[in-house]
């Protein structure tokens, strides 16, 4: 059974680390991936504060933005003492200021750029990364540019293609249009698995279920979910069950209970109260209660501390699983 089965996508201003251990506390087997961090952050930044995370989240997935090899090599040289269980190179996103950097998406047209990435980075660390990308961007729509992308790339070793089963458009849509205005076409995706068994291949783009994804995975190894989980975080809370067969299935009390321990030991280290509180808002989403939870977030928020009972002194009556 593949290690890819469920992920939570890269997503800026999404992914970080609270909103991930808000989503491990939901499901124990899902593969958490983090923000895309660009390779001179992590050299010339502060590293920690984009590689730290606890313990619980594993696994979790490092993804980089990087169009150089050397630079990607030493990015992931600091980024290794962390113990992170994979690294992923970003060749997906659209955005002007990625694009303006010379990677993201604009690196499906040049795969053997991809592929010096991955050699400089392995050859550096020991790290083998995964690539997230597209079915092709602006003219190169055709299936044949896909395949093509991938024979080269996996040809430098890459065994994992996270493929957004959306082409992107360069020009003219927005990075948020660009999420939704190309059309899925996950049928390309599972005709990659089929062309290249040997790879392991996970869809991305509109699965908005965990019965969705087990759908999906009679074609592929994979799937990946982003705004879906980050939109109704407990609608997941299935997933374990659904996709692995794990009997357990956790329980909203005891969510709650464990991430207020957590945001206690956040705040003791200086994180605002507001960044912690933000992955919860839509916890109850679409449920009886909901409104009022997202209120009483933002009444907590204004007061700058939580009510004497904590957070599940806030939750709706239907707090149980």
């Amino acid at each position: 059974m593949s290690e890819h089965r469920l992920s939570l996508a890269p997503m800026m201003e999404r992914t970080d680390r609270h909103f991930r251990f808000l989503m491990r506390l939901i499901t124990r087997r899902t593969r958490l991936y983090s923000e895309m961090v660009v390779d001179r952050t992590l050299i010339h930044g502060d590293a920690a504060r984009h590689l730290d995370y606890h313990p619980a989240e594993h696994p979790v997935a490092l993804q980089l933005g990087s169009a150089d090899p050397g630079l990607a090599a030493r990015a992931v040289a600091v980024a290794r003492p962390w113990g992170y269980d994979e690294v992923n190179l970003n060749a997906g996103c659209p955005s002007p200021r990625v694009q303006a950097g010379g990677f993201g998406v604009v690196l499906m047209r040049t795969p053997e750029r991809v592929a010096e990435i991955v050699r400089a980075v392995y050859e550096a660390t020991g790290a083998l990364p995964s690539v997230k990308h597209r079915v092709g961007l602006d003219e190169h729509e055709d299936y044949a540019f896909l395949a093509r992308f991938v024979e080269v790339v996996a040809a430098s070793g890459v065994r994992v293609f996270v493929v957004h089963a959306r082409k992107a458009w360069t020009q003219g849509l927005d990075p948020k249009a660009n999420r939704t205005a190309p059309p899925l076409e996950h049928a390309k995706v599972y005709r990659l698995k089929r062309d290249f068994p040997e790879l392991t291949i996970v869809t991305n783009g509109g699965v908005g279920t965990p019965e969705e994804a087990r759908a999906h995975l009679a074609h592929v190894d994979g799937v990946m979910v982003g705004r879906a989980m980050w939109d109704r975080p407990w609608r997941w809370a299935a997933a374990d069950r659904l996709l692995w067969g794990d009997a357990h299935t956790p329980d909203r009390r005891a969510v709650l209970e464990r991430y207020q321990a957590y945001l206690h030991e956040r705040l003791a280290e200086g994180v605002p109260l507001r960044v912690l509180v933000r992955p919860l808002f839509n916890l109850f989403k679409g449920e009886p209660g909901g409104r009022r939870w997202r209120q009483q977030l933002d009444a907590a928020l204004r007061a700058g501390r939580l009510p004497a009972g904590g957070l599940a002194a806030l939750a709706p009556v239907e707090v149980g699983a």
